[in-house]
């Protein structure tokens, strides 16, 4: 696998509003891959420029390198050629199992409305692969020196830490017919997935029908683990108000969602 190297990150000098004798510095980078743009956002105290750059690099070569196993648009990466019977599930990347148990277990709390194995031409993880890829490469973050840190790839985001002293990551949920509105915010310690129909048309299929199908204009879910709020977010798309229910018994996960009139609904341990 070749690609460019990534950019050198951008940096900001802040202050702590409470303790202005406190400094931080902050490192954002943009990365194209998987067919959408990783943002890169980062609170530091106490790493130096080139330590930042290096833990952006891995963090990059990490979502490349599972861009190249999973992509379903690449012939030779290890998911299409399991998809033509080429290699066999003991000669697959431990990743691509560790990946199938957690679509398995999507597939079980959804109710069968998050199923990869009943996508046009086989197996396919792409519903829940991207917010595992992306949490994979925030844990290159975790360092010592790097207080918090986010990476956004296309509505799918996880985060650790603070993004400045003694504030929480607040992620704006847009709205479905206007990019430049934003309907809610959320504040979020660990990960949330958007799914819906308006970026890039009508992609979403219902895993029961095989049909193209989408109930809800927008459906945000929050939890713990990015590759779980995915697959959720994908499902409860499809499926729409009844999914409500399997998602709310759910421990750990929450989910906001803008139906197609316009109207809105969230699970209980969102409202306050």
């Amino acid at each position: 696998m070749t690609r460019r190297a990534p950019q050198a990150p951008g940096f900001s000098h802040g202050e702590d509003v409470k303790n202005p004798t406190v400094r931080y510095e902050r490192a954002s980078h943009a990365e194209s891959v998987m067919g959408t743009v990783a943002s890169f956002a980062i609170h530091v105290d106490s790493i130096g420029n080139s330590e930042i750059t290096s833990a952006i690099e891995c963090a990059c070569k990490s979502l490349h390198l599972a861009d190249e196993m999973f992509s379903t648009w690449k012939p030779n990466s290890a998911l299409s050629r399991l998809r033509r019977g080429e290699i066999s599930l003991l000669e697959a990347p431990v990743e691509i199992l560790e990946v199938i148990e957690l679509c398995k277990l999507a597939r079980e709390v959804s109710q069968g409305w998050f199923d990869p194995w009943r996508m046009p031409g086989g197996f396919d993880p792409t519903g829940l692969v991207k917010g595992w890829a992306v949490e994979r490469a925030l844990g290159k973050l975790r360092k010592p020196g790097i207080c918090g840190a986010m990476i956004n790839a296309g509505g799918d985001l996880v985060t650790f830490g603070k993004p400045v002293p003694g504030q929480s990551w607040r992620i704006g949920i847009r709205d479905p017919w206007n990019r430049e509105a934003i309907r809610c915010v959320i504040e979020t310690t660990a990960a949330v997935a958007t799914s819906g129909t308006y970026e890039r048309g009508e992609i979403l299929l219902d895993p029961h029908s095989g049909e193209r199908a989408c109930q809800l204009a927008s459906a945000t879910v929050i939890g713990p683990s990015l590759a779980m709020a995915d697959a959720l977010a994908t499902a409860l798309a499809v499926a729409g108000d009844p999914g409500m229910k399997w998602l709310a018994a759910l421990d750990g996960y929450e989910a906001y969602v803008i139906r197609l009139d316009g109207s809105e609904v969230v699970t209980s341990g969102l409202l306050g």
